[in-house]
């Protein structure tokens, strides 16, 4: 977390300290913060420009977007088109990424407990309460697992990491889809709640025999220990950038309407089965038309430049084609 710290500290100095009028302001969601900032950075050091991006959570970054106190806003759960026309807003696809549950459990290394999403689904319901229960030890009939009660950890705020987590608990666990269903915030049966992704990764590191979502920059930033998921196909994946990038290259973003896509789930034997994109919104008529433009600039430049430093953090960078796509959109809808 210090590496991503220092990023963040770096990129907000930069945003402080930056002399152009337009000055790029965003909020939102929460899941690609260390790569928002990282980015931030660089593009800073290139251009003496600066971002300031607050690390909200998806819902509150809407809510912004929406009310115009910021520039942009970002979330991982994609806007409806007809809530994107009501507002008159336009969104696009910046980079995708991937959740992963976490644990904190004694003896346990990174990617030996295994789930699958049903037993996923039931712990986060309520119904599995302790980590010796029947259906985890089936699937984990070597590891060495205590009576001890789960800590269930999720999310406070309204976060587009609880849309992915909950869409994708509501493909693979019937009860849960009747009971509780998707979105940024839901009625959660249990758990404790923690601000941000930061907030979810800090939890599970100081709460013994807790489990938790996070996006793997998180936890693999944190150090925490994650669990490999069976996919759709059935077969048991871990999180890998490769895994990420099966997944992803279902995305039909030339078929889709207003880039509405979500990725949970997908088929595919190496698809890992939590993954999906993070959405900058913005006015298709911005009041402050220079500000807007400063922004394209930026995410013009994420986009040819911050590839590398996108797979560095285990995010998966947008294909070509789609980048172009989106060139397009921004020509066609805004405004400048």
């Amino acid at each position: 977390m210090n590496f991503i710290k220092s990023i963040v500290a770096a990129g907000l100095v930069a945003a402080s300290t930056s002399a152009f009028a337009a000055d790029i302001t965003g909020a939102g969601a929460t899941f690609p913060f260390p790569l928002y900032s990282k980015w931030a950075d660089a593009y800073k050091k290139e251009t003496g420009n600066g971002l300031n991006y607050q690390s909200i959570g998806s819902g509150a970054g809407i809510k912004q977007i929406i009310a115009k106190t910021v520039t942009f806003g970002a979330s991982d759960m994609p806007l409806k088109p007809e809530q994107l026309e009501k507002e008159g807003m336009i969104q696009w696809p910046q980079a995708m990424g991937a959740l992963v549950p976490v644990v904190n459990l004694e003896g346990v290394q990174p990617g030996e407990l295994v789930f699958t999403g049903e037993v996923l689904g039931d712990i986060y319901l309520g119904k599995i309460k302790t980590w010796n229960d029947p259906a985890i030890v089936k699937l984990n009939p070597k590891a060495k697992l205590s009576g001890d009660a789960i800590t269930v950890v999720r999310r406070s705020d309204g976060s587009g990491t609880t849309f992915l987590w909950t869409d994708y608990l509501t493909k693979v666990n019937a009860e849960w889809k009747s009971k509780v269903g998707s979105g940024t915030a839901v009625e959660w049966p249990v758990g404790v709640g923690a601000k941000g992704n930061e907030g979810v990764a800090g939890n599970v590191s100081q709460t013994k025999n807790s489990i938790g979502y996070v996006e793997y920059a998180y936890a693999k930033q944190n150090k925490l220990t994650y669990a490999g998921v069976v996919n759709k196909a059935g077969k048991t994946v871990q999180p890998t950038i490769g895994a990420f990038q099966a997944a992803a290259a279902n995305a039909d973003w030339a078929g889709s309407k207003n880039y509405y896509v979500i990725l949970t789930d997908q088929p595919g034997e190496a698809s890992w089965p939590i993954t999906g994109a993070t959405f900058i919104l913005m006015h298709k008529d911005p009041s402050d038309k220079a500000a807007s433009s400063e922004a394209i600039k930026f995410f013009k430049w994420a986009f040819e430049k911050g590839d590398k430093m996108a797979e560095e953090l285990d995010y998966i960078p947008m294909p070509e084609p789609v980048v172009k796509l989106i060139e397009k959109t921004w020509s066609a809808d805004i405004k400048s």
